[in-house]
C-alpha cells in the first residue's frame, strides 16, 4: 500500500511538474486575463455635418462625459458621414465611441499639430515638431470604440503646400532628414488603454504607439494605409507591459507591429494573437532594445506579402537584451525575408549597446512559398533559437553568423494557402 500510494504521488508530482514546464513554454505573454472589451456608455451624441470643424465641441464633450465615466458618440446621418478635428486629448475614463459609417479626420494643418518651434511639416534632424492627433497622457481606464473610422489624411496635401505628409516622409529619406509629422494615436505614462473594433487609415507617421503603459488591448482593430507609405507602423508597444494586440487585421506601409524598448524602460508581457497581416514589414522587434524586450507570445498569425515575417533587428547603437520570445503556430506566405534576425540592422554603427537575442523559439511554424531566412549575429554573441515543427518549401536560401541553434527545419511545408484568423479588411 505504502509503495503503491508513493508510486501515484509521485507520479502525480511528475504530471503536475511536466504540466508546469510545459506550460512555461507558453505562459509568456499578457499577465492580465484579457476578454472581449466592453463599450462604455455615452453621455453625449454628436451627429455629423460634414463642414464644420469639430476640434473644440469634440474635446469639451470628451472631458464632460469622462467625469461620469462614458464616452462621447460620433454619430452619421442619412446624408453626413464625417467630422473634421485638429488635435485633441482624451482623459481618464473617457474616450469616444465612433458609430457605423462616421469618418473623423485629422486636420492636415501643420499649425495646429505644432509642438511650439514652428517646424511641424518641414525637414530637421530631430522630427519631433508636431504633436500627435489623439493624445492620452497620464490617464487610467479610457478608450477608443466602435466600428467607425480615424483617417490620418497621411496623403492629404499638407495646408498651403504642394505636398502630401507622406512626400514630406520621402523627401526626409533622400535628404538624410527626418520628416516633422503627426502620429496618429499615441498612449503614454498611462493605464488599461482600449481600442476596440475602430479602423484606422492613411496615418502621417505611426498609427498606435505606447510609452510607459500598463495595459494596453487592441481587439478587432483595422489598419490599412498603402505600403508605400514611409514610416507607418501599424501598432509599436514602446515601453510597455501587458499588451493584448488580438483579432485585428493590419496592412501598411512600415511595421505591421514593431516590440520597442528605448528609453522610456523595457517591454514586456506582449501577447499577439489571432491576426491577419497584409502589406508592411512584418511581425518586428526593434530596432530600439535597450531597455530590454522579454515575455512575448505571437500566436495564430497569417502574414501574406509582407516584406519580412518574423523579424528581430537591433544594433551595437541601440542594442539590448530580447529573452523568451515565442513565435507558435504562424503561418507564411509571399514573404521575401520569413525569418529575418539582424544585429547590424544599422549598418554603420559602432556603439556600445550590444544586442543579445536569447531564447527565441519557433513553435509549428509553416512557411508557404520559398523565402531568404537571414540570422546574423555579432561574433561571441550568438544569436539563441531553437525550431520545433519548423517547415518550409523547397528553393528556399539561409544565411547564417553566430546562431546557437537547436531543432531543425524541413522543406515539407504543405498547403497552398494560410487560415484566416480574423475577417480580411485588405
Amino acid at each position: 500500500m505504502i509503495s503503491k500510494y508513493r508510486f501515484i504521488k509521485n507520479f502525480f508530482v511528475f504530471l503536475v511538474g511536466l504540466f508546469l514546464s510545459t506550460s512555461l513554454v507558453f505562459s509568456y505573454g499578457d499577465k492580465r486575463f484579457v476578454t472581449e472589451p466592453v463599450i462604455p456608455k455615452s453621455c453625449s451624441v454628436l451627429k455629423s455635418n460634414d463642414a464644420s470643424d469639430s476640434t473644440s465641441l469634440i474635446q469639451s464633450e470628451i472631458n464632460r462625459c469622462s467625469k461620469l465615466k462614458q464616452v462621447v458618440t460620433l454619430q452619421a446621418t442619412d446624408k453626413h458621414f464625417h467630422f473634421y478635428s485638429g488635435p485633441f486629448n482624451i482623459p481618464s475614463n473617457g474616450g469616444l465611441y465612433l458609430d457605423k459609417g462616421v469618418v473623423l479626420v485629422a486636420s492636415s494643418d501643420p499649425a495646429l499639430y505644432d509642438n511650439g518651434n514652428h517646424t511641424c511639416g518641414t525637414l530637421d534632424d530631430l522630427g519631433r515638431g508636431c504633436k500627435p492627433f489623439i493624445v492620452v497622457d497620464n490617464t487610467v481606464n479610457s478608450g477608443i470604440y466602435g466600428t467607425g473610422i480615424i483617417d490620418g489624411q497621411g496623403n492629404a496635401k499638407i495646408k498651403n503646400t504642394n505636398i502630401t505628409w507622406w512626400n514630406l516622409a520621402s523627401e526626409a529619406q533622400k535628404k538624410n532628414k527626418q520628416q516633422n509629422v503627426p502620429r496618429l494615436i499615441e498612449i503614454r505614462n498611462s493605464k488599461n488603454f482600449t481600442l476596440y473594433n475602430v479602423s484606422l487609415k492613411n496615418s502621417p507617421n505611426f498609427h498606435v504607439i505606447t510609452n510607459k503603459v500598463d495595459g494596453f488591448t487592441s481587439w478587432g482593430v483595422k489598419i490599412n494605409t498603402p505600403s508605400d507609405a514611409r514610416n507607418t507602423d501599424g501598432i509599436d508597444p514602446a515601453s510597455a507591459t501587458n499588451v493584448t494586440i488580438t483579432h485585428t487585421n493590419i496592412s501598411t506601409g512600415d511595421d505591421n507591429v514593431a516590440i520597442k524598448a528605448g528609453g522610456g524602460g523595457s517591454t514586456n508581457h506582449v501577447t499577439i494573437s489571432n491576426n491577419n497581416f497584409g502589406k508592411g514589414h512584418g511581425m518586428s522587434i526593434g530596432s530600439e532594445t535597450y531597455s530590454g524586450v522579454s515575455d512575448i507570445l505571437v500566436s495564430n498569425l497569417t502574414m501574406e506579402g509582407t516584406t519580412n515575417g518574423l523579424r528581430i533587428k537591433s544594433s551595437r547603437l541601440n542594442g539590448g537584451l530580447v529573452n523568451q520570445v515565442t513565435y507558435k503556430n504562424i503561418c507564411i506566405k509571399d514573404v521575401q525575408f520569413p525569418v529575418y534576425l539582424d544585429m547590424f540592422y544599422n549598418k554603420n554603427s559602432d556603439g556600445n549597446k550590444i544586442p543579445q537575442f536569447k531564447n527565441i523559439r519557433f513553435i509549428d511554424v509553416k512557411v508557404l512559398t520559398p523565402g531568404q531566412f537571414v540570422m546574423t549575429g555579432i561574433k561571441g554573441n550568438n544569436i539563441q533559437v531553437s525550431f520545433e515543427n519548423f517547415s518550409t518549401k523547397k528553393g528556399s536560401t539561409w544565411k547564417v553568423d553566430n546562431v546557437s541553434k537547436s531543432g531543425t527545419v524541413l522543406e515539407n511545408a504543405t498547403g497552398s494557402s494560410c487560415p484566416v484568423y480574423y475577417n480580411r479588411y485588405f
